[in-house]
């Protein structure tokens, strides 16, 4: 027999675990931080754009490698899964910034794109350990886990460009300490309390769930705007600063307090629940032995029976599907390129934020990297909470909202094209918050439609996307074409200013866009009766939790 956890132990650490969770999560998105130190690399080692971007593909390949992170979730522990993805993040991270730092002479390129890979491969690991874990403890609020997990996820960009500038004064080197030493210390708190709990089995556990969340959700948009208004007063040295970094340290610790309060909570429940418990222990025995002693008696199926059975039990959507399962169905696909034609597009604009803020006469491009990332946290966690409610309510498929981010992105792409004056300002909001929803919504929709037994890895399948997508059009489109346009520099570089430099890459992504609207629209109408099911499920639960 196995240790039986009490009912407030299992609460707190289940909350405890999705803290430590979430605060590594906030510290995940340093591979969208490419921006702030690419400038540097470029100068440091003469690069041109085309050669930069492919830097940033490397750095992006390593999400391809994902795959194996997928395969290890399913055999390897959380805490595991965890402390390979810190160790390879601070090996990645730690010789970019010998390099930046001038410590060591510039490596060979071939290497410098090892390391960037490494750097990108080990976000996967931290990912795939807290997406897969969380969704599965609270499985039955799928839209707010996503969207609380992926909005720290872009906060974190904001908040390591914000504490660099305020404390280094948004040093390159500076920054890439930060980018290997922090998720670290993180990874490593999260490895002694993040572990797979049982789910919510009530009404009352599942709205205590919800209430919770809106709690995380307060704190989430509070530091959002906290680190927004940082950006917007422009005040960046002093005492001003320090007193910045303290106050955001504290509020990312607050959350520590709902595990306690949860504990505190259950106490009091598991006092008056002693009785029934252990009745439905008693009962839930009665029951499995009185299976066992049915199963001997009876007689073994036939062969043909048998044959029969297999062809009834081949999945449907919303049934539990295996990885070639799951390759064979067209939704799958319908959602991957969908999925590609938002996230690479957005890609490319995170990762040449630096060149297309200069191009258009920006000196410091961090305000737009931040905005990018702070936007992309409304988008997430605001999708991931109003698509569960639309689903509760009236059993909207999530693959719409992924379709209305693809057309308000469409236009912000055109808006970048014209290249009017604040033009950039709000581009970076526009990508920000529909890449955000994008990330938000594919999570859940991917475990309702092929189940959670093999998540991990068809999660990190879905997220081959951000290499394939940083590939296509950050180093083929954006690099080409932008080269094409640039002017040659001393040393072997080069450069290119003024609107046209980017014109014809938004235009193409814009396009590309309108291309993802459909294929969501395809799989809105093709998923629609699993959404009317889950709403009718979920509906169907609160009678039963009134009576109690």
């Amino acid at each position: 027999m196995g240790i039986r956890r009490s009912p407030s132990s299992s609460s707190a650490l289940k909350w405890l675990g999705f803290v430590t969770a979430v605060w590594v999560q906030a510290i995940s998105g340093n591979n969208y931080t490419f921006s702030n130190y690419s400038d540097a690399l470029k100068s440091l080692m003469n690069l041109t754009q085309l050669e930069l971007n492919s830097l940033s593909v490397a750095k992006d390949v390593g999400k391809a490698f994902g795959i194996l992170a997928g395969l290890a979730s399913d055999r390897l522990s959380t805490p595991v899964i965890l402390l390979i993805g810190c160790f390879e993040g601070l090996i990645g991270y730690g010789v970019q910034w010998l390099v930046v730092s001038r410590t060591i002479q510039p490596l060979p390129y071939w290497q410098m794109c090892v390391f960037l890979c490494m750097g990108g491969n080990s976000t996967t690991w931290m990912n795939t350990a807290v997406l897969v874990t969380c969704i599965r403890n609270f499985r039955r609020n799928r839209g707010p886990v996503s969207g609380i997990l992926k909005g720290y996820v872009g906060l974190s960009t904001a908040i390591f460009t914000d504490v660099c500038t305020a404390l280094f004064s948004a040093d390159p080197a500076s920054f890439l300490v930060l980018l290997s030493v922090v998720p670290f210390a993180v990874c490593l708190t999260a490895v002694l309390f993040l572990r797979e709990i049982p789910p919510a089995a009530s009404v009352a556990e599942e709205n205590e769930e919800s209430r919770y969340f809106a709690v995380f959700n307060i704190v989430a948009v509070v530091i959002a705007v906290y680190l927004q208004s940082y950006d917007i007063i422009g005040v960046k040295t002093g005492a001003i600063s320090i007193a910045f970094a303290s106050v955001l340290l504290v509020l990312l610790a607050s959350p520590i307090a709902i595990p306690f309060h949860a504990y505190v909570r259950s106490l009091n429940h598991e006092e008056d629940a002693e009785e029934p418990l252990l009745r439905s222990e008693i009962a839930e025995e009665t029951v499995v032995v009185g299976a066992a002693a049915a199963a001997d008696n009876e007689l073994p199926p036939s062969p043909k029976l048998l044959k029969e059975e297999e062809e009834k039990k081949r999945p449907v959507l919303g049934d539990e599907h295996t990885i070639v399962e799951t390759m064979l169905t067209v939704d799958f696909w319908v959602l991957f390129v969908s999925f590609l034609c938002g996230v690479g597009t957005g890609l490319a604009v995170m990762n040449n934020m630096g060149q297309i803020g200069l191009a258009l006469g920006y000196t410091d491009v961090s305000i737009f990297v931040s905005m990018t990332s702070i936007w992309g946290f409304f988008g997430r966690i605001l999708s991931g909470t109003i698509s569960e409610h639309f689903i509760k309510k009236y059993g909207t498929p999530r693959p719409l909202w992924n379709a209305a981010s693809q057309i308000i992105m469409a236009v912000g792409y055109l808006v970048m094209a014209l290249a009017m004056p604040g033009s950039l300002y709000i581009g970076s909001m526009v990508v920000g918050v529909c890449y955000g929803v994008r990330l938000a919504i594919t999570v859940p929709t991917a475990s309702e439609l092929f189940g959670l037994k093999y998540y991990g890895l068809i999660y990190n399948i879905l997220v081959l996307n951000l290499p394939l997508g940083s590939f296509l059009f950050s180093g083929l489109l954006a690099g080409l074409l932008y080269d094409a346009q640039a002017t040659p520099t001393p040393g072997g570089g080069n450069t290119c200013v003024g609107a046209h430099c980017f014109r014809l890459i938004f235009i193409v992504m814009a396009i590309t866009s309108i291309v993802g609207v459909a294929l969501d629209i395809l799989l809105a109408f093709r998923t629609k009766d699993i959404y009317a099911k889950i709403h009718g499920i979920k509906n169907a639960k609160k009678p039963s939790g009134n009576h109690r």
